[in-house]
């Protein structure tokens, strides 16, 4: 197999991998509603938060960040170059944004995009994480959370890890044009903060 081959090989493969709604199978195995049609609407671990507690969110966002985490990694185990561990994760983030198997509707990446980068060291999932955790207890926005950690992850792999830049960088560009609506009601003051209760929101 070529490396092209290969590359497109790992590119459907991450893609299909991102299309498993994990929020929604974990709900529909909870008995919970479906977290498309409650709370934000967005099937991702914070919604699921919302709407089924922690542990159901917890098990939400390990197999979101696994789905990321595990083609990036095999991408890499194979040696494929670092444009080409971009492109696969980005396109499992892009199977998680319009799944395959859920009528193309679905999160916003973040879960997926982060568990992507993880595999480059422990050390910046535990800046990641940390940076995500610390924000939105300070301002109470999980998409503003999510924003800034994505705008810092390029500057913590360059300082761990300069080969993986261009790849972060990526997976940040596409978290960043994914919340392109949250940006614009944060300036406008509108944008609604974080809660584990019920609530019509648009994060």
């Amino acid at each position: 197999m070529t490396i092209t081959a290969l590359t497109l090989g790992m590119i459907l493969l991450a893609y299909l991998a991102g299309s498993i709604s994990s929020a929604v199978l974990v709900c529909r195995l909870r008995g919970l509603a479906d977290p498309r049609t409650q709370g934000s609407g967005n099937p991702g671990a914070t919604n699921v938060l919302r709407i089924g507690g922690a542990s159901a969110a917890a098990l939400v966002l390990f197999f979101d960040m696994l789905k990321g985490a595990l083609p990036a990694y095999i991408a890499f185990r194979l040696g494929l170059d670092s444009f080409a561990l971009g492109i696969i994760a980005v396109a499992a983030c892009l199977g998680h944004i319009f799944p395959l198997f859920f009528h193309f509707k679905g999160g916003k990446g973040v879960a997926t995009a982060f568990g992507a980068m993880a595999p480059i060291g422990p050390e910046l999932a535990l800046l990641l994480i940390g940076s995500w955790i610390f924000i939105l207890m300070l301002c109470r926005y999980s998409s503003l959370a999510a924003i800034v950690t994505a705008l810092l992850a390029p500057f913590y792999t360059w300082y761990l890890d300069d080969r993986f830049v261009i790849p972060v960088a990526m997976l940040s560009a596409l978290i960043l044009i994914r919340h392109k609506d949250n940006i614009r009601r944060l300036l406008k003051g509108e944008e609604s903060r974080f809660s584990r209760k019920k609530q019509n929101s648009k994060q």
